[in-house]
């Protein structure tokens, strides 16, 4: 339905929605708090996710209350977080574009660090989490996975887990026009920026509710970052397969020096299943990575849609000009 049209609005803020019916209300009261205090023209995309729910009643209650500055994209099904957030993106108005959970571990008040930053002449700002709460397992391996993309790529974040960041609108239209089908945005978005900074933000426990990502779905998105940003993973193993086959060749020339001096042999059978075993657990682990490659490969050369939106809900706007 469209109404009256309205003034563009100067910063899009972004959260998808995925389950997230305890949250949203909270959620809503605070960003709005907060946004209106800044005194500028502003508009929220929320994109639900396939949720099931009531997430899409209550954005709905929210639309309904806030016509002109609401928009909510509404996914056919379940696309992960940065599916949603892409759509979003194509949507959104803004000249600056965040993004923000819609968990409340990233307080919706300190948006406004972000937009200082943006002010000062910085495109793209990310941030990182003081005091971070969350368990202490999640907690750990996001700093080897940082320090292992730290090592493997030219990508330099803090803290590459946490999703408040904001964005110019001309990286925006980068990302919305690479068409990646496994992306992660915070590295597209750092590789596309011309003076890139970041800032230190609060961190809340989850406030209700579960997390949406389990162990496969972190596994997947760090596969995502590493393959999609550098060829180092592909690089090592084919060093470490060059060791490998030496040291097998030195092992074979050793065999064969006691097959001829001391005649046939049964010791040591355990001992070669043992190596037989490790050679062929490195060659599924390199067939797995080449495969991640290749996968990339495909999902670029098909046609098929990214995602697909059931239902736009927002009113027409004023073009800037």
């Amino acid at each position: 339905m469209t109404r009256k049209k309205h003034l563009c609005p100067e910063i899009s803020v972004v959260i998808p929605v995925y389950n997230e019916a305890e949250n949203l209300l909270p959620l809503y009261e605070r960003l709005t708090t907060s946004l209106d205090a800044l005194n500028r023209p502003y508009e929220i995309v929320f994109t639900n996710d396939g949720s099931k729910d009531e997430s899409l009643n209550i954005l709905k209650g929210f639309y309904q209350e806030r016509p002109t500055q609401v928009r909510i994209v509404d996914f056919h099904g379940n696309y992960g977080q940065h599916m949603a957030i892409i759509a979003a993106f194509e949507k959104s108005r803004g000249d600056v574009v965040i993004t923000l959970d819609a968990d409340l571990q990233n307080p919706p008040e300190e948006i406004f660090k972000l937009l200082e930053k943006i002010k000062e002449g910085y495109d793209y700002v990310g941030s990182y989490r003081a005091h971070r709460q969350d368990t202490f397992f999640r907690t750990y391996v996001s700093k080897l996975i940082n320090w292992f993309r730290e090592t493997t790529t030219n990508i330099h974040m803090k803290d590459q887990g946490c999703m408040l960041r904001a964005y110019s609108r001309h990286i925006i239209n980068q990302i919305v026009k690479s068409n990646e089908k496994s992306v992660f945005i915070p590295a597209l978005a750092y590789t596309l920026a011309l003076n890139p900074t970041e800032v230190e933000v609060k961190h809340c426990s989850r406030s209700a509710g579960k997390s949406k990502y389990n162990l496969y779905s972190l596994v997947r998105l760090n596969f995502d970052l590493i393959t999609g940003f550098s060829l180092v993973p592909l690089q090592m193993f084919t060093l470490f397969g060059m060791i490998v086959s030496a040291l097998s060749g030195i092992l074979v020339a050793y065999l064969l020096s006691r097959r001829i001096i001391l005649g046939p042999e049964v010791e040591g059978v355990f001992t070669l299943f043992a190596i037989l075993f490790f050679l062929v657990s490195v060659v599924i682990m390199g067939i797995g990575i080449v495969g991640e490659y290749v996968g990339r490969i495909f999902q670029s050369l098909n046609q098929r849609p990214r995602f697909v939106i059931k239902e736009t809900i927002e009113e027409e706007i004023n073009d800037k000009s």
